[in-house]
């Protein structure tokens, strides 16, 4: 059986720790699929749990030298925890290396040494391996367990160029060549940056992931139920479908669920991103985590644990996170083989210096006249030096962490936007659609069929609509909703109905101060003997209900409008028309869509006037109709041979298999949950303009991507030939590969800047 799973790693540090680890786990007999995130420090697994336990997977991931954490995702009290211990140790660094340089200064700057040459190095000796043993110890064990595992990270690189730094001093007292002095305090200094770097790398990278450590920390941790007529605080986990627990004012839902008495205001801006707070009565569905303003509602639990709203944001953000996009392969094929390449260059450096320094020196002094960062030296202590830069400054971290982390802060972005992507790859091929196919009812359309207009006998309208809702009240049909709807928002009181009778099919009958109505279809109308074409007395009799039908001129909304009629036994009295409304902002989006030279193409099972009709009104340029759910996915092969690159949005059951036949699938989150599974893109708010910041996300977060992986490139590119040409030197070296880390993760954060 296929299983999922979220696993927390500690002692990752750079692209090759993460990289060697997702290809030790896929190697795993009965791993189906391994994605490893070094900014998130998780690996997301898919494995056969009859072929596969739990601890084989945790062994393999401490045999490659890394610890399993509890908790998937760091809380933010862990995160300080890990920010105060990397803090202390950048700290203790510091202020040993200070030591260093007020010991190195006198000799660098006047050449002279405090008390004597070789008693200075050995104290600028024990200095540095007081850094090594204690604030830096875990570079060290790192290294020893990435050579165990077959393997070679980035600690590797530091903990060879330090220790040679180090050789140094024992090693001058049989070679030639090497200046005691020059080298023992450049492991302190080497520690220092490196350490300092990673302190700001985990803060930065703690920001670009506080969207999902947000998602965790919402969820109410207790809910109020009534037990034995008391109310009795509980842990939320222990909530079953079916409890009813109490929300007051001020309190977070406990969990997914129905109303079942009270009404209500909620701030539902986590779940949608919308601030307006909405009212929710009787009937009503909530969100776990949302906020109950002002009311005293009962609530039954309809969703628990992993399957609440929350719980799957969660998921599909932490699937965003983990997922990678076309891109990043080039950058995990770079960083899968950089630092044995590294390796094998430091070495050729140093043999370089040694076999033809001549030509070394030469190209350095070329260098120099364009970079003036070269150290003075020559011989043996000019390979050491330039070989010990060369395996500092080439760090794949901002390599890997280019990638994951602008996607960390995107898919965060969107998330708190009401935008959840569900993978890395639809981020990416957003901003690439050339074209995008809209399914109708419940897209561009509101979904709920809406009374716009009708006609009455008489100039008396309310007293027409009245007697309507009086016997659709009775009805549960979603036309008979919308007249009802339609009444209580004039503010028109409903009066009794008596010998109220359905007629399936066709409509209701009943009396109201003794007088018979019947109201339904144009067939109902048969049975009487009357005829649903009468005309009326004049146009005066005509009401607009919608400022859309009315800007349509009414002509467009009757052509696709349901008709439904309210007689007595022997007359007709008024013409109801209901129909599913555009969505206010369909227009509007539409148009920004052609505006960015995206061809938009309605697809509709509805007959062709409907379906002309809403097209028309919102400006779509192609409309097709009469198009079965099985031929949905047919016509996006279409589209996608002719034009390219096609997403389409849909909400419904029907829609599922054009969602997944498109490039990118993107549901309406008001949807079904069919439609929400089989899509790329979730628009959690029912609002069609989250579909325009689905596209400036993908826009923006790709930007970011493609800028990271420059100044990644750039910092190697540059500074690499730098340090085998010795023009840099080694702390300057672990300066920039540092910074190259920091200034990745710092841009991806940028994003947050970004209005989409």
């Amino acid at each position: 059986m296929k299983t999922n799973k979220t696993i927390g790693i500690n002692g990752m540090h750079c692209a090759a720790c993460s990289s060697r680890t997702e290809k030790a786990l896929s190697a795993m007999p009965g791993m189906i699929s391994a994605h490893v995130n070094l900014a998130l420090e998780e690996a997301s697994i898919e494995y056969d749990d009859k072929r596969i336990k739990p601890t084989d997977i945790e062994q393999t991931i401490t045999r490659l030298g890394f610890s399993i954490r509890q908790e998937t995702v760091l809380s933010d009290n862990s995160h300080r925890l890990a920010m105060q211990e990397a803090g202390k140790r950048m700290l203790f660094t510091w202020l040993i290396t200070i030591l260093v340089t007020l010991l190195m200064l006198p000799h660098m700057l006047m050449g002279i040494m405090l008390i004597s040459h070789r008693v200075d190095s050995w104290l600028l000796f024990m200095l540095s391996l007081v850094v090594m043993i204690f604030p830096a110890r875990q570079v060290y064990i790192s290294a020893y367990k990435s050579i165990r595992s077959g393997s070679a990270n980035m600690d590797v690189l530091i903990a060879i160029g330090t220790l040679a730094s180090m050789l140094t001093l024992p090693l001058s007292y049989v070679l030639k060549g090497i200046p005691a002095h020059a080298f023992e305090g450049i492991a302190a200094m080497i520690l220092a940056f490196h350490l300092t770097g990673r302190y700001l790398e985990a803060k930065a990278r703690g920001k670009a992931s506080e969207a999902i450590r947000k998602l965790v920390n919402l969820g109410a941790k207790t809910a109020i139920v009534i037990i034995d007529g008391k109310e009795t605080e509980v842990p939320v986990h222990k909530l079953q479908i079916g409890d009813v627990f109490i929300a007051k004012p001020g309190m977070k839902i406990a969990t997914d669920g129905e109303i079942v008495e009270g009404i209500t205001t909620i701030d539902e801006s986590m779940a949608t991103g919308e601030s307006i707070p909405v009212t929710r009565k009787p009937g009503d569905k909530v969100i776990g985590a949302t906020l109950n303003i002002d009311g005293f509602v009962q609530v039954k639990t309809t969703r628990i644990g992993n399957e609440t709203f929350l719980a799957q944001v969660l998921k599909m953000v932490q699937d965003a996170q983990h997922s990678k996009v076309p891109i990043q392969v080039l950058a995990d094929r770079v960083t899968a083989i950089f630092v044995p390449v590294i390796l094998v260059l430091a070495l050729c450096t140093f043999l370089a210096w040694l076999v033809v320094p001549d030509f070394m020196q030469s190209v350095s002094f070329w260098l120099i006249q364009f970079i003036p960062l070269s150290v003075s030296a020559d011989g043996l202590a000019a390979a050491i030096m330039a070989a010990i830069a060369t395996l500092v400054i080439a760090c794949p971290c901002a390599l890997g962490l280019a990638t994951p982390t602008a996607l960390m802060v995107g898919s965060g972005i969107g998330a708190a936007n009401g935008v959840l992507i569900r993978s890395g790859e639809a981020l990416q091929t957003m901003k690439d659609v050339k074209c995008m196919v809209f399914d109708k009812t419940g897209t561009l359309t509101t979904g709920k069929p809406e009374l716009i207009t009708f006609h009455t006998k008489k100039l008396d309208n309310d007293l027409y609509l009245q007697i309507a809702a009086a016997l659709e009240v009775k009805s549960d049909h979603p036309i008979a909703r919308a007249i009802v709807q339609a009444a209580r928002v004039k503010g028109l009181s409903i009066p009794d109905v008596y010998e109220f009778k359905s007629i399936s099919g066709m409509g209701l009958t009943g009396k109201i101060e003794n007088k018979f109505y019947l109201i339904g279809k144009a067939d109902l109308l048969a049975l009487y003997n009357i005829n649903p074409n009468s005309t009326f007395d004049s146009k005066k009799d005509y009401l607009s209900l919608t400022t859309q039908a009315t800007n349509s001129g009414s002509d467009t909304a009757l052509n696709y409008a349901t008709r439904i009629y309210l007689a007595t036994e022997n007359e007709l009295l008024a013409t109801f028309y209901v129909a599913d409304q555009l969505r206010e902002e369909a227009g509007a989006v539409v148009a920004e869509l052609k505006k960015r030279k995206i061809r938009t193409v309605m697809l509709s099972g509805d007959n062709e006037a409907a379906a002309m009709a809403i097209g028309t009104q919102c400006g779509i340029d192609s409309v097709r109709a009469n198009v079965l759910p099985a031929d949905k996915a047919t016509e996006i092969k279409k589209l996608q041979a002719e034009f390219g690159c096609v997403a389409m949005i849909g909400d419904g059951i029907n829609d599922a298999p054009a969602l997944k036949t498109a490039d990118i699938g993107i549901a309406m989150g008001k949807g079904t949950d069919v439609a929400i599974e089989a899509a790329d893109i979730t628009i959690v708010r029912d609002d069609l303009k989250a579909l325009l910041k689905a596209i400036n996300l993908s826009v923006h977060t790709f930007r970011k991507i493609r800028q990271n992986l420059f100044w990644a490139f750039f910092y190697n590119l540059v500074a690499i030939p730098l340090a085998v040409f010795g023009v840099l030197h080694p702390i300057l070296a672990e300066i920039a590969m540092a910074s190259s880390s920091i200034t990745v993760v710092t841009n991806a954060n940028l994003l947050k800047r970004k209005k989409i």
